[in-house]
């Protein structure tokens, strides 16, 4: 999906992760992070949301929750978004500060006590449950947190796995209930996706959902008495230098950028010319032939919805085709087309990708730019250092 985009924009990043793995400083299975691209992303985005008004917390789970990447983030954004307690937890001992936590996963009951402790900006809640657990745990604390309301998506609008929020038509009874509960204050709405990428053009455009959001803190204003510019309006999916000016000009005060701090939001893969750059690509290794030719990729770091196009053997420098995976395929190979490889040669490979779902390995490189490439580190996929290998 954006092999042609990294080879194009970041071409020192392929050789260097080549490099790595040929000489065995990597295994299979490992993503390769370009941190100065990742910082170089960072300071983009920071400087054109302080142009527009708007505010950014950044969400790192698709890097593996790295705290090098995280800390080369925070220097320019540091308020960030959790998806979940443990990437909340990571987050906090990186350095860096916690922002909207509980938008993607609720944050678990028992652990609120312990989060809500570092004074996060705003907590996402789904359900007056949810907000009466907050509440409750907040005046334990003696603290009054604000919240942000989940609005229920539009059918067809949400993915799978990701459902819940309050109705639009309940929002006035979860706003009277919210009100009595005496350790939160509704601060505004949010909903995902509320950005969408065209799957031909890649060009984000508003969801259903974003409507929603609006139309949802526009009723609260109402019922507040209050101007609607005052509540937060936090609008993540595809957050990046082409959605910004979009976000600002349709009201939002806030994004959740992730994949453009990578330079791989679906846009990237279509149009190579976007601002942010590239940063990283994913290294394997061929483990066998089968008899009819095709090679087996060593696998662990294959996303399904990943749209994987072609592998590079840097060896003899073919491109082969990755074999489609059907759903009940575990992920222990990856096929390619017949070509010119054989078992031991590196393959390279760069696709959208959720690192901590996987097994992989996440190493960080840094001085690409400058001539002079270092690895600096080697982590799990969920940010905890590896030893030498």
């Amino acid at each position: 999906m954006f092999l042609d985009t990294v080879l194009a924009r970041n071409p020192r990043l392929a050789a260097c992760a080549t490099e790595l793995h040929e000489c065995g400083a990597i295994p299979p299975d490992t993503y390769v992070l370009d941190r100065d691209a990742v910082a170089s992303n960072a300071a983009l985005l920071a400087a054109e949301a302080g142009r527009l008004g708007l505010s950014l917390w950044p969400v790192v789970k698709q890097v593996g929750r790295n705290p090098e990447l995280i800390r080369a983030i925070a220097r320019h954004l540091p308020v960030f978004a959790a998806i979940d307690a443990p990437e909340a937890r990571v987050l906090r001992a990186a350095g860096a500060r916690a922002g909207n936590l509980g938008h993607l996963a609720q944050i678990p009951l028992r652990a609120l006590p312990e989060l809500l402790a570092w004074r996060p900006a705003a907590v996402t809640v789904y359900d007056l449950a949810n907000a009466r657990a907050v509440s409750d745990a907040a005046r334990r604390l003696g603290l009054v947190q604000d919240i942000l309301v989940r609005v229920e998506g539009a059918p067809g609008a949400v993915h799978p796995g990701q459902e819940g929020g309050v109705p639009l038509a309940g929002l006035d009874a979860f706003a009277a209930g919210a009100a009595r509960l005496p350790g939160v204050r509704i601060a505004g709405v949010t909903a995902f996706p509320c950005l969408a990428c065209d799957p031909t053009t890649g060009r984000p455009s508003p969801t259903q959902n974003f409507q929603l959001a609006h139309t949802a803190r526009e009723l609260l204003a109402n019922r507040a008495g209050i101007t609607p510019g005052r509540l937060t309006l936090s609008a993540p999916g595809v957050t990046s230098m082409a959605s910004l000016p979009l976000l600002a000009r349709l009201g939002a005060t806030h994004g959740e950028p992730g994949h453009a701090l990578t330079g791989t939001t679906p846009l990237h893969a279509v149009d190579p010319r976007q601002p942010e750059r590239p940063a990283y690509v994913y290294v394997t290794e061929v483990a066998h032939t089968l008899a009819d030719g095709r090679p087996a990729l060593f696998g662990g770091g294959f996303y399904p919805r990943a749209a994987i196009r072609s592998a590079l053997i840097p060896r003899t420098g073919a491109r082969l085709a990755v074999r489609d995976a059907p759903a009940e395929n575990i992920d222990y190979h990856r096929l390619l087309e017949p070509g010119d490889a054989r078992p031991g040669d590196t393959a390279v490979l760069a696709f959208r990708t959720q690192v901590f779902v996987t097994r992989s390995t996440v190493a960080v490189v840094s001085g690409l730019s400058s001539g002079a490439p270092r690895l600096t580190g080697c982590y799990d996929p969920w940010g905890r250092p590896l030893p030498e290998l």
